[in-house]
């Protein structure tokens, strides 16, 4: 067990872990941030992503121990009310059916427009493969990111 000192969501958190425990069990099982899901555990469908210093990170083969100083933001540090454009352009186009993957769909439509705020659709659609929606909301997904890149484009 080791002891690590973490930034999540602007907050300084302590904890006593294992140093290959995934952050994803950090987050969830010992600091209550349940917003970021558990499904596959090995890295492929995206419903556990979260940013690691703006960077979009599935967390549940990501070892505490890489964490070190970064910034780490989970879908409850998103925003304080839901108000980030992508948040509410996923209410405005009723994207989620079942929500379960919709967290980690959001994190990662967020950190791909901080990177490309003006995309194509296919580079839209490349960036959210690595995120698997099982209710099949895709075509929801991609118009709801990309309402939030032109909304954002607009401000």
């Amino acid at each position: 067990m080791a002891n690590y000192n973490l930034q999540i969501n602007g907050k300084s958190y302590q904890v006593d872990v294992d140093e290959d425990t995934p952050l994803l069990w950090v987050l969830r099982d010992h600091l209550g941030l349940v917003g970021t899901k558990y499904s596959c555990g090995i890295s492929q469908c995206g419903a556990c992503t979260v940013h690691i210093n703006d960077s979009a990170v599935k967390s549940c083969n990501y070892p505490v121990s890489a964490v070190g100083s970064e910034k780490v933001v989970t879908i409850e540090g998103l925003s304080k009310d839901g108000d980030h454009p992508v948040q509410q352009a996923w209410g405005e186009v009723d994207v989620a059916q079942c929500g379960y993957c919709q967290a980690g769909q959001i994190m990662t439509a967020v950190a791909f427009l901080k990177k490309n705020p003006t995309p194509t659709e296919s580079e839209l659609v490349e960036a959210m493969n690595g995120n698997i929606c099982r209710c099949g909301t895709y075509h929801r997904i991609k118009e709801a990111v990309l309402l939030a890149a032109s909304k954002t484009k607009k401000s």
